[in-house]
């Protein structure tokens, strides 16, 4: 089992900055790959950024040239560092550990971007 608790959502002007942190816990032992997810209501939830355990990141084309994605392996944490915010970035963004036994989920951080 993995726990997974995100944090650093909250409300941000277009144009600024937020990072979004998650911390894991658990057996991680069977995790491949870690990544951000964000979701809308009455929208799918979408991926944003991925890494794998061996630091290689994949981003959605929103996301690319704007947001990072970064991962420490001795902590069990993953952040993503978003630039230059648009109000379309609003979301509630959700944590992930992919495994071989399936997908861990956090509870979701909204960050909220004003025009």
């Amino acid at each position: 089992q993995v726990r997974l608790v995100e944090s650093g959502g909250g409300l941000v002007q277009s144009g600024g900055s937020r990072r979004l942190s998650c911390a894991a816990s658990g057996n991680m032992a069977n995790i491949v790959a870690m990544g951000w997810y964000r979701e809308v209501p009455g929208k799918e939830r979408e991926l944003v950024a991925v890494i794998t355990s061996g630091d290689k990141p994949n981003y959605a084309d929103s996301a690319k040239g704007r947001f990072t994605i970064s991962r420490d392996n001795a902590e069990n944490t993953v952040s993503l560092q978003m630039n230059s915010l648009k109000p379309e970035d609003t979301a509630t963004y959700y944590c992930n550990a992919h495994g071989t036994s399936g997908d861990y989920w956090g509870r979701g951080s909204l960050v909220a971007v004003s025009s």
